[in-house]
């Protein structure tokens, strides 16, 4: 696909306001706008204004329609007046550690906390991170998230002022969790954010990261995200993202990991709840004896739309990947799970597998999925395969013949069908509640 074929829209309502509220934006900077990263902005702009949104003809856009999204205008510097009782509603039980609070994708220091010593770890905004450390921020900012092919990153680049830094010096273990909590205030008004995050992780350091995506309101919320994570020798990384958002919300992010020799990457994405969410989640194995685990879970109900896309690319030898989606649609809602392996002739010794479970509760549900193996290597292991179907009867008939209600029935079957995910997150406090949520919304 080329960026001048009719797979992308050459305007919008949304992409003309964009491309005239950067213009604004680089007014307002003044000396910034020579600096090496807002360099990059300015050619991640231009490549987003020659790509324009991608539409359904576009391969890896055909079952996501960003038409609704486009035609809306949003307020993009909206100030918020969110108070301590409206975050007090959205807090999670129990959960300790370093919680920093984003609202409409500006940083909230009043609101957060940060625990951990800075000798042990760096935790900063990306734009104070911007200020205090320019050479670091020049060194890997866009240097993963390729913006050439891709409008979102595109745009994501050039709009990043915001978001979070984190630098875990070599051979540290960071004890307390980072939890990075994303919410849209639309309450008011149509808002969009667009967070950049930057993490970089040391040899042999060891950290947990865990974001979450919430919005208050019933006016439409944009948020586009973009994550980068880098992983030296013998890092390990735990990476958690949950989303839990209102019908009204527009969510597309994209995850951009690079492993090296040895490192370990492990990822849980829980969909629970957003009326168009666009997760990408891309993995390059750029070293031997990598390893990479993957783990996802999407409900959607009502007209919920939730895509997962996936990529794990092994570019060196002796390297292993691990990836499990399940899905439980409900109503008329709409899933997507595109999962990509690449195997470099390179890469021999590779073990890659890949599988995606989902049930289907509703005729007018709708699963689309797509598996992909791509191998140039000769001395490998690779699987991968996708199942879709309805309730298991027998097991249903099993339990309505104990005496258990239909319904009941159902809900337990299912939650039982999530515990393959939901077992899988290792901050137990999360896991306990997405554990109450998903019973919850299942009982539904």
């Amino acid at each position: 696909m080329t960026p001048n074929s009719q797979s992308y829209t050459r305007t919008s309502p949304l992409k003309d306001q964009l491309l005239a509220a950067f213009q604004v934006t680089e007014e307002r900077i003044n000396g910034e706008s020579k600096s090496a990263v807002h360099q990059v902005r300015r050619a991640a702009l231009q490549q987003f204004d020659k790509l324009g949104f991608p539409t359904i003809k576009h391969e890896e856009w055909k079952y996501a329609n960003v038409k609704n999204l486009i035609q809306e205008s949003f307020e993009l510097e909206t100030p918020s007046t969110l108070s301590a009782d409206d975050l007090h509603t959205l807090e999670i039980p129990n959960l300790s550690g370093n919680i920093l609070y984003f609202v409409n994708g500006r940083y909230k220091p009043e609101m957060s906390t940060i625990v951990s010593p800075a000798s042990d770890v760096q935790i900063l905004s990306f734009a104070e991170a911007l200020k205090s450390q320019p050479e670091t921020i020049n060194n890997y900012f866009a240097r993963q998230a390729d913006y050439q092919e891709n409008a979102f990153t595109a745009l994501n680049t050039a709009f990043a002022h915001d978001g979070v830094f984190i630098r875990v010096p070599d051979g540290n273990v960071v004890e307390q969790p980072i939890i990075l909590r994303y919410i849209n205030d639309a309450r008011e008004k149509k808002v969009a954010a667009q967070p950049r995050n930057l993490i970089i992780v040391g040899r042999s350091a060891n950290v947990k990261i865990a974001e979450s995506y919430r919005s208050l309101g019933d006016m439409a919320a944009f948020t586009n995200v973009v994550t980068e994570i880098t992983l030296a020798r013998e890092a390990n990384v735990e990476h958690y993202k949950i989303q839990n958002d209102t019908d009204t919300a527009y969510h597309i992010g994209t995850t951009q990991v690079h492993q090296a020799d040895n490192s370990h990457f492990y990822s849980a994405t829980v969909t629970l709840n957003g009326g168009f969410v666009r997760n990408n989640l891309n993995i390059v194995l750029d070293g031997e004896y990598c390893e990479a685990y993957m783990y996802g879970l999407y409900i959607p109900n009502g007209r919920q739309f939730v895509d997962n896309h996936t990529l794990v690319d092994h570019a060196k030898p002796n390297s292993y990947s691990s990836e499990l989606y399940k899905g439980i649609l409900e109503e008329k809602s709409t899933g997507v799970f595109n999962g990509k392996i690449f195997v470099r002739q390179d890469a021999q010794k590779t073990n890659a597998y890949q599988s995606c479970k989902n049930v289907v509760l509703s005729p007018e549900a709708t699963m689309n999925t797509k598996p992909q193996l791509e191998i140039f290597a000769d001395d490998v292991k690779c699987s991968h395969g996708t199942t879709t179907g309805m309730l298991d009867d027998e097991a249903l008939f099993y339990m309505r013949s104990r005496g258990i209600p239909r319904a009941e029935a159902q809900a337990l079957l299912m939650y039982a069908f999530a515990q393959d995910v939901l077992t899988q997150i290792k901050i137990e406090p999360i896991r306990e509640y997405l554990s109450t949520v998903v019973a919850r919304k299942l009982a539904m």
